[in-house]
This record gives C-alpha cells, structure tokens and sequence, in this order.
C-alpha cells in the first residue's frame, strides 16, 4: 500500500514538471536582437545583422537617439507594433499642411511624399483612411506616378468642433479611402481662397493618411496651426512574397512558411502570408515552425469537465467514468468517487490529482469501514478494478505487440512483391521507410516541392545530409511489378551521364515502391522560360548551351546506353537545371528500353504531353527514337520563341506554336517571334541554324526527322563555333586595350569551357499516368 503511494505521487510531480517545463519559442533567430527600444522585432523582419532578416526587405535600421533606440523602415520613417498575425506594423509619417496670413499670402506649405520602394509592403487600404482638415481645404493622394489616387474637400464658414465623433463629411473635415496595393504616397493640399474667408478661426489645412483606429480628431482642431514633427499613424501591409501559394510552395528552397503552418493571401490578394494552423502557436516563419498547443495546460482558454489528453493539434477530453455527454461542454451524471464516498470532494483543479484524491478516498473508506456487508462489497468492487486495469494493460501490450508482428509481415511481404528478393543483390540502394520518413518529416505539406498526376514529390535530408528528391505514386498496378520491371531498374540505375538525373535508390517496404532521386535545386527549365523574372535564358549562350546539353543527354540513351531507352515524354518541364544551370533530363515515367536492332515499341497505352507529343505516335501507337527527336523540336521552339506549346493569341484564342513557328519561317520573320534579343548578326546567324533544325524535328513525317545523334552533333558545332566566336571577340578587345597582339595565347590555348565533373545516373519509373 505504501508502495502505490508513492507510485502514484511520483506521477503527480511528473505531470507537475511536464506542465510548468515547457520553453517558450523564440520569435528571432539566433544570436539576433530581440528588441530595438520598447519595440519587439519578429522574423522575418531583423535588426543589427543582415542574416537577422528573410530577406534585404524586410532589414530594419535600429537607430539611437538622445531619447534612446528608434525603429526605423527605411532610412528614417519611425516604426512599432509588428503582428506576424495581421501582417502589418505601424509607421508614422509627417503630414501635409499650408497656411496663410490675413492677407490670404501663403506662409508655410509641406506636401508629403514617401514610398515604400519595391518590396513587398502596401499602405493598407482597409486600416487607413485619408483625412483632409480645413475650412478651405482641397487635398489628393495619389501614387508617384499618378497613375491612381483619391481626393477629398472640406469647407465651412463658421468654426466646427472636432471631436472623435465627428463624421467628416465634409464640413470642417473630410474622409476618403485610399486605392488597393498603394505603395507610394503624394499628398498634395490647395485652398479655393487663400483662408482668407476662415482666417479668424482656421489659418491652415491639413491632409494625412491615418490608421482608423488610432485617429483622433479632437488633436484637429481648426485652429491649430502646423508643430514641428506633426505626424500620424499609418498602417502598413506586409506579405512574405508577392506570389501565389502554389508557386512558392513549389519550391521549397525559398518557400517562406515554416511546418505545422497555412499559407494564406493578403487582403489585396498580392502576395501570400504564414500563420499557424490551429492548435499551433510559435512563430510561422521560423524553424522549428509552430509547435503544438498542450490545451490541457491552459484550461481557462480551453475547458475540460473530464479527462483531458492533448493530441497534435487539437486536445481530446473525455467524462471521468460514470458520466457522460462533451468532456469540453460539461459532463453529466455522477463520477465513481462520489458514488462511492460523499465524504469525497466533488471537485478538484486538475486531473491527476482528482485520480489520487478519488483513490486516496475509496482506499479510506474501504480500510475505516467496519466489516459489515458494505465493507466486502467495497472491497470486492476494488480488488475487481485492479483485475480490470491489469486486463487492460495485458491486452494493450498484446495489441502492441500483434501490431509491431503485422507490421513486420507487411514491410516484408511489400518487399518480396515488389522485387526486393532481386534487387538487394543489386547495384541499387535500398532505403528504409522509416529512412525516408524522417527525412521528409514524415511527408510534410511544407516539404513538397513538385505534384501531378503521378503523385507527389518531397524534398528531404538523408542522415548523412544528403539532400533527395523522394517521388511518392499515387498508385500502381501491381501486376506491373514484375521480373521484367526489376531487371530494368537493375540495368538503368548502372547506366551514367552528366546530364540525366541521378536514381539513388528505392523503397521498397511501402505498398507503392517510393523513388529517391538527387535533388536539383534551380527547378525546370519550363520555369525559366515561361518566368520573365528568371534572366538565365536571357542570354544566348546560355540557351545555346542548355539546348546542346538536353540533346546530349537524349543521344545517350539512344545511341550509348546498354540498352537504349527511348524517353518519351520530352518537354521543357522534364529537364532541370542543378546549381550550375547544366541541364539534366528527368522523369522516365513513360521511358521504355529497346532491344539492339530494335527500331519502336507498339504501346497499348498513350503516355506523354499533349502539345510534345510526336503526332505519328498518337495515330499509330509506335513509340520510337524520332518520338523524342519531334518532341525535341518543340522544346527547341519552347526556348526561341519563349511560347508554351498550346499558348493564347493576342485575340485570346488557343494557337499552336509550332504551326506559328512554321509561319514565322516560311514569311522570314524569325526575328519578330524570338522570345530574346539577339546580340549581332553572327548569333542571328546560330539562331536561324537552330530555328531549322527545329523544322527539321518537327517533321510529320518520322523517318524525314534527323536522329538525335545528328541533333547533338549540329547543336554542339554551333556551340563551339559560339565560343570560338566569342573568344576571338575577347581576343580583338584585349589587343585594343593592351595594344599587343594575344594570337599566340589563342593559337596554343582552348577558350575556357566549364565542364561539370559530376557523374550521374538514369532512372526508369514504370509509374506514370496516360493522356
């Protein structure tokens, strides 16, 4: 007996060390300053070291003053009140006045003028509000081109007590509202009399824009005349970028919201913002995210009238035994110590100790009772509870134990289904599922860099801090799953190019085989085409290069892999750029391998993307090497006109680009439909010789199409010819400039060419969607 006192009192200081043990979550990262004055200063946002902030927008200055530390946006626009919840602070801007004598003569004048540059920060259209005070006053606020604004004007002939109540209709004052996604202010104010009507009573006009709630009018009377530092309180809007949540969750390398977070739009609807989801508190821009709420801490915000148990997210509260109904809305009935013992108290502050007063109580009342009928009843009815909590217990443990067997036979029932007997012995690692579910923190949404028909892809770090790309399907049919699938997972992960990506192995203890891939940081090269704010393709060279690197890749599996593999699904999409920008060809979903002497595959199936694929293919079901080489040709006009495949017309209406391409030659007008400037006439030159290999891809017809070696070939001459080009062109320079000839550096050295040294290596997946 005393044994379980004292068991029963050492969880009651457990549960006292887990209550009050919890560490408040930093709001700053790091090493960095928490405050700046009175001022608390959240991440994303950061003072003292540029590493404090997300990014350079949102790096304040942290000034001292004589009156102590100043927050500053900018360079010197005071600031306060940060909420990463309504993502807004508080700045405060001098306001615009002009008065005159009794003349009607001007004597001070100030118009406001402020931006907030090209960050991501608006004037908050729904918190302020633009306010003009004056009996002769006209005021406008406008952006700094004038593009947009509003105006208001107030008048009165007689003196009108401003108060907070006023409703500045007009008479004495005025209100407006400002435009959405304001991020420039032009205050400007004008009288129609010169005051000099109102003078006695009213010599100046004001205009400022305010935060609503914190403008109070009775600081506006009609005579005041302007103070030094005059200012009002303005609400700022702020957003982690201006994107859409879908493409910044796309890529997860500079993805602002951090795990256990939702990714919601401003009001304006110009960017997105991070908030915890519920159940969650912390703060959602920094690692380690939001943490769980332990709801059975603060019952005050959150009731319980029973048993309470916190769950991720979220908390359960069960009624204590003998009762019933919501354990969060009340309980009814009557709980087993009150049955047993009325002398026991009917209520108790907290769950552990209403289990140690109700055991402390029916063990009382069981050894104080006299041996009466009562008495062995009593004790009947408690030896019967600890029977029934050791069942209980015994047929967890059992549970326990028959889910960890199940588990065990299923991992290795997956496993033998889906080849693993075979590929063990294998060049190919094989991973763990536990391996890869700590690595994407048990497939976290915030860890998700890429999703489609066949399922999704998550980025993760291996225990060695290896960083992969692990593909999840969707689904599969199994009777896929066979030799002839195992033996081609065997023959292609030994299969090595600079430009294909990497297979680095798989799982195979899921029911879905999952892929793990090398990551690839820079994303597709549809991405850099189709994003004007991506400057890669900008350059000719740049373009050049990529292309001769795709065709390189895709002369290799046809040509030199043993055996060779047909891709077919070649689009802008399936290439990557690595942290180099070298192009790697990616996503063999719809690959298949050839025998040698083998010149097409009859499938039963369509697979690809419509708009890439080879249109022979489509009408005979023959997938062969000239299927890649058309759908190549249309990554090449992709790249030179900078136009999706199935793109909109200026009318609005759907257009084939290649048919456009195909006119734009047949007119000679490749220059009025390139998605770039050429440099000179030489690279107009190298971009009309690629514009007519793409022709020749894009044949109808697939035995009139060259193969993807002669693709190769012609696209690595004309890069060489591009370098030669250029080098010659920095040769004649440095002559100029030094006045010597360099020929002889020329005639005995090569340009300098970056090569990358990486080896990587194909991938077959036999899981993919059709068309």
């Amino acid at each position: 007996m005393i044994l379980q006192r004292w068991v029963f009192l050492l969880m009651i200081l457990l549960l006292v060390a887990a209550q009050t043990g919890a560490a408040a979550n930093p709001d700053v990262k790091d090493g960095c300053q928490e405050k700046c004055g009175d001022v608390s200063v959240p991440y994303p946002f950061g003072i003292g070291e540029r590493r404090c902030a997300m990014n350079k927008n949102f790096f304040l200055n942290c000034n001292s003053t004589d009156d102590g530390q100043q927050l500053l946006f900018g360079k010197n626009i005071p600031a306060r009140n940060i909420s990463l919840l309504n993502g807004t602070f508080t700045a405060e801007i001098y306001t615009s006045f002009d008065c005159y004598d009794k003349s009607g003569k001007q004597s001070k004048l100030f118009n406001q003028s402020i931006s907030l540059g090209s960050g991501p920060f608006t004037f908050s259209d729904s918190r302020n509000i633009f306010t003009a005070v004056g009996c002769d006053t006209a005021a406008t606020v406008t952006n700094d081109n004038q593009t947009f604004g509003a105006a208001c004007l107030s008048l009165c002939t007689e003196n009108v007590t401003m108060s907070k109540n006023n409703s500045c209709s007009g008479s004495g004052c005025c209100h407006t509202s400002i435009p959405e996604g304001l991020k420039s202010l032009d205050i400007t104010i004008d009288t129609m009399d010169n005051h000099t009507g109102v003078f006695e009573f009213n010599p100046c006009g004001f205009a400022f824009l305010a935060d609503k709630d914190s403008l109070d009018l009775s600081n506006w009377q009609l005579y005041r005349t302007p103070k030094p530092k005059d200012t009002s309180n303005v609400v700022i809007e702020w957003v982690a970028e201006t994107e859409t949540c879908e493409k910044a969750q796309a890529n997860a390398s500079s993805y602002a919201c951090a795990i256990n977070t939702n990714c919601s739009y401003s009001d304006n609807g110009k960017g997105y913002r991070c908030s915890c989801k519920a159940g969650f508190v912390g703060n959602p821009y920094l690692e380690p995210g939001c943490q769980d709420i332990d709801e059975c801490k603060e019952p005050e915000k959150y009731p319980c009238h029973g048993k309470c148990r916190n769950t991720n997210g979220d908390y359960e509260c069960k009624c204590s035994l003998g009762m019933r109904g919501d354990g969060k809305k009340g309980c009814q009935g009557f709980a087993i110590n009150t049955i047993i013992a009325g002398k026991c108290p009917s209520h108790f502050s907290s769950i552990p100790v209403v289990a140690i007063a109700c055991f402390d109580c029916f063990q009382s009342y069981i050894f104080s009772t006299q041996r009466t009928t009562g008495f062995y009843f009593a004790y009947i009815l408690y030896s019967s509870l600890w029977i029934l909590i050791g069942a209980i217990v015994s047929l967890v443990i059992i549970c326990l134990l028959l889910c960890i067997i199940f588990r065990k036979i299923r991992k290795d029932k997956n496993f033998r289904e889906n080849g693993g007997t075979v590929l063990k012995h294998q060049r190919v690692r094989i991973f763990s599922e536990a391996e890869l579910t700590k690595a994407t923190n048990n497939y976290d949404d915030g860890k998700k860099i890429g999703e489609g028909g066949f399922g999704s892809v998550y980025k993760g770090v291996l225990a060695d801090g290896t960083v992969v790309a692990v593909k999840k399907s969707k689904g599969v049919d199994k009777s896929q799953m066979n030799e002839d699938f195992q033996h081609e997972i065997c023959v292609v992960s030994q299969v090595n190019h600079k430009n294909v990506v990497k297979l680095l192995g798989l799982c195979l203890e899921t029911k879905v085989p999952l892929l793990v891939y090398e990551f690839i940081s820079n994303g597709t090269l549809f991405k850099h085409i189709h994003d004007k704010r991506s400057r890669i393709l900008a350059s000719w060279s740049n373009l050049l290069r990529i292309a001769s690197e795709a065709a390189l890749a895709l002369d290799y599996l046809h040509s030199l892999a043993d055996p060779p593999v047909i891709h077919g699904d070649v689009k802008s999409v399936n290439i990557l750029l690595d942290d180099n920008y070298t192009a790697k060809v990616a996503d063999f979903g719809a690959s298949v391998l050839i025998s040698p002497g083998q010149t097409n595959i009859l499938v039963t199936k369509i697979q690809g993307t419509f708009g890439y694929l080879d249109p022979e293919y489509l009408l005979t079901g023959n997938l062969t090497e000239k299927s890649d080489v058309y759908s190549f040709g249309v990554v090449l006009v992709e790249l030179l006109t900078g136009e999706k495949p199935n793109s909109n017309a200026k009318s609005g209406k759907k257009r084939s680009v290649i048919q456009y391409f195909n006119s734009a030659l047949e007119n000679n007008d490749l220059s009025g439909i390139l998605g770039f400037q050429a440099a000179d006439g030489a690279e107009m030159d190298e971009i009309e010789a690629v514009a007519e290999l793409a022709r020749r891809c894009l044949n109808s017809i697939g035995v009139n199409r060259p193969s993807m070696k002669e693709v190769s070939e012609e696209l690595a001459k004309l890069k060489a010819l591009h370098q030669k080009s250029w080098a010659q062109q920095n040769s004649e320079e440095t002559e100029h400039l030094l006045g010597e000839s360099s020929q002889s550096f020329l005639n005995n050295e090569s340009p300098p060419m970056s090569q990358s040294q990486t080896v990587i290596s194909i991938e077959i997946e036999k899981y993919t969607d059709s068309i």
